[in-house]
């Protein structure tokens, strides 16, 4: 087992309200919850008291679901992580979780030991935060054009469905969870298609109601570092800028835009390089921002290699990106405008037909 590590103390009376909801939520042995003992007085006791809890919760799910691993969750964790990855483990996906490779305010990653019967060395698992904590970004400007995706096979709702718009538009529990299960949705098959197509992505192996199971960059000592954390090597900078537009293209080539491209989200590990966290993916025909987006993306990624020397014009790629992939074909357009003038034709023609009905039936008279 991993040794504990500590937690922030200033995290105290948050993880005292999160450990009091998960505790409800898996119904925990009610001696535990029954009284709130006194905050720790110092450092030491907050460390012994956090360990005893982490040991406690962790045991209690763990046993209860047939499962051990490795890794030792923080208190807070250990439920919604058990929860999460338990379908993986009882569809023999994964055997192990070794530690935590990322955390963040919306999902943590971890690298997991893969059942003997899956062809990988390592496994990567992206658990999202439960809905309540997780940090809710207005996700409106990605999600315009986007359909709602089911959790039983990625396809999306049926936009006939009132009872899903109307619990979206009140933003009700079902609503919340029905977001929450598409936006997940939306990366994996993402992923899928873009694995398929060529990109540098982690390969999906497979999604549950919270977790996305994929291919793991790193190894058994440590995971891939974000562009961001690596320091790269004069010669790399020009091949791994160029590699980075290769993705941008492949992505607009099957129609997406990433939305939130940046060092932050390109992984480099022995001299590559790998794209992640898509689930803000946007449309690049039915989103009106799409453009704006990719900008965005093109100028992130022109300021980070920037700083070694590369050359970039990031207007002016954006331009040639958009023309090629994504603008609209100017015959589509003239195919539109000519519905629109004969739909004008037909309102005139019908508005003429009334108007010389109504004259002739007052000169009847």
């Amino acid at each position: 087992m991993s040794t504990y590590n500590g937690y922030d103390s200033g995290q105290w009376d948050e993880n005292e309200a999160l450990l009091a909801y998960y505790s409800e939520k898996f119904s925990l042995p009610r001696q535990r919850i029954r009284t709130k003992p006194p905050k720790p007085s110092n450092e030491q006791e907050k460390l012994e008291r956090e360990k005893e809890l982490v040991d406690a919760v962790t045991a209690d799910r763990g046993i209860a679901l047939g499962l051990e691993i490795t890794y030792t969750p923080a208190r807070f964790e250990a439920e919604w992580l058990y929860d999460s990855l338990r379908n993986f483990f009882h569809l023999d996906l994964i055997t192990d979780v070794m530690a935590q490779v990322k955390g963040g305010k919306e999902a943590s990653v971890y690298r997991c030991q893969p059942h003997p019967t899956v062809d990988a060395e390592w496994l990567a698992a992206k658990v999202y935060r439960p809905r309540q904590f997780r940090n809710l970004r207005n996700d409106a400007m990605y999600r315009e054009g986007r359909q709602i995706l089911t959790d039983e096979d990625g396809k999306p709702a049926d936009p006939k469905d009132d009872r899903i718009i109307r619990a979206i538009g009140k933003k009700s529990a079902f609503g919340v969870q029905v977001q929450h299960t598409s936006w997940l949705m939306y990366e994996y098959t993402t992923l899928q298609k873009l694995y398929a197509a060529g990109a540098a992505v982690p390969q999906p192996v497979a999604v549950d109601q919270n977790a996305i199971l994929m291919g793991y960059v790193g190894d058994g000592s440590r995971a891939a570092p974000t562009l961001h954390e690596a320091v790269l090597e004069p010669a790399e900078a020009e091949p791994l800028f160029q590699e980075t537009l290769r993705n941008i293209e492949v992505m607009l080539n099957q129609g997406y835009v990433h939305g939130d491209l940046s060092a932050y989200n390109i992984l480099y590990w022995e001299g590559k390089i790998t794209l992640i966290d898509f689930p803000q993916v946007t449309d690049a025909q039915a989103n009106r921002n799409a453009r704006k987006i990719l900008s965005r993306d093109v100028q992130r990624v022109c300021e980070y290699f920037g700083q070694y020397g590369v050359e970039c014009n990031a207007n002016a790629i954006t331009e040639k990106l958009w023309a090629r992939y994504a603008a609209p074909d100017p015959m589509d357009y003239l195919a539109d405008m000519s519905k629109v003038e004969a739909a004008r034709d037909e309102a005139e023609r019908l508005k003429t037909e009334r108007v010389e009905r109504l004259k002739a039936e007052r000169e009847e008279r």
